[in-house]
């Protein structure tokens, strides 16, 4: 069996182990430090506000969608603080069985928020078992087994349910329907990810020029986490190779070093377009055939090489697969 690429990615918009204490650290504070997102950022203002003006200990239940990396994590934080709310989080994954479900929810206070991230992932028992909660704040719960089992109802303190998807089309209807809002998180501007990479150079106490940001923001995939951590990685080597002030030869060296070139791409990556374009005449393929002749697990590319190859106009999706396209070969040269 061929062993299947196993390299990490630097520019992952997936949260990586390294990202947790980075993530914390540059974490916003407050509305007015969160850049970026602007519609969603006011929308749910407006829903906090709406609620409290109607007397309610807290807003619908909402729903943000979008790639990872993103700020739905970040969000959520903010509306809790909105809210002078607890938060709890968790993930569809990490909720096994309708027990752990329900010790989750009884341990809710009133008003509090939970959040659920890939809450697409959640299983179909727990899902079904969510339906009454989020609707009526009412848990159904089966006690004992065979003829003595019984249904036993416990109130539940209001909530506010956040999920967070990366995979919209993967949540079941009544899932969904059961959501106040839901919320598109878009990818970030040029501009906007020049500003979070400013912001959090500042919170580093790193000296970084204007061509050293712009540099560090054309291969951040335009992504806020994807960002950050690549402006950790250039920090290193201006320690190490300079004397901490981050410039345009640090940031090359920095690149030429992890391999990531002008757009943001990595050997992965590269692997995905000359596939396509040598193994397929450049397509159109289908993605199994893609993942097989690339060694790459299928799934992978779906959810961390397609989306941003399709954003910046690389990879083309029709009926009939995937095509790389013009602007594919002019960067490759091919």
């Amino acid at each position: 069996m061929t062993e299947k690429n196993t390299e990490t990615k630097k520019t992952t918009p997936e949260q990586v182990e390294e990202d947790r204490a980075l993530d914390l650290a540059l974490r916003p504070k407050g509305w007015d430090e969160y850049i970026g997102q602007k519609k969603a950022k006011q929308n749910v203002q407006i829903m906090i506000k709406a609620a409290e003006k109607r007397g309610e200990s807290c807003p619908d239940h909402m729903l943000f969608h979008g790639n990872s990396g993103l700020g739905k994590t970040t969000l959520a934080y903010l509306i809790a603080k909105e809210m002078n709310a607890g938060i709890r989080i968790t993930s569809g994954p990490a909720i096994k069985k309708s027990g752990e479900l329900a010790a989750i929810l009884t341990n809710l206070s009133e008003g509090d928020v939970l959040f659920i991230d890939e809450i697409h992932r959640l299983n179909k028992v727990c899902e079904e078992m969510a339906y009454p909660v989020l609707e009526e704040f009412n848990l159904n719960l089966m006690v004992g087994n065979g003829p003595m089992a019984r249904t036993v109802d416990l109130n539940i303190p209001r909530f506010t349910l956040i999920g967070a998807t990366t995979q919209l089309a993967l949540l079941s209807g009544p899932l969904r329907n059961r959501f106040g809002a839901t919320f598109r998180l878009k990818p970030y501007s040029k501009e906007e990810i020049e500003k979070i990479i400013r912001r959090s150079a500042e919170i580093l106490g790193v000296k970084i020029d204007e061509e050293s940001i712009k540099d560090i923001a054309e291969r951040s995939r335009f992504t806020p986490r994807v960002a950050n951590r690549l402006l950790k990685r250039v920090r290193d080597f201006a320690e190490v190779e300079g004397d901490g002030t981050i410039n345009p030869k640090i940031t090359k060296k920095t690149f030429d070093s992890l391999n990531i070139d002008e757009k943001g791409l990595e050997s992965g990556d590269i692997n995905i377009l000359t596939t396509i374009m040598e193994k397929f005449d450049g397509g159109p393929a289908g993605i199994k055939a893609i993942a097989a002749a690339a060694n790459e697990n299928k799934d992978t590319i779906l959810e961390i090489y397609e989306p941003y190859l399709v954003q910046i106009g690389f990879i083309k999706r029709t009926s009939r697969g995937r095509i790389a396209t013009e602007k594919a070969y002019n960067h490759l040269e091919k």
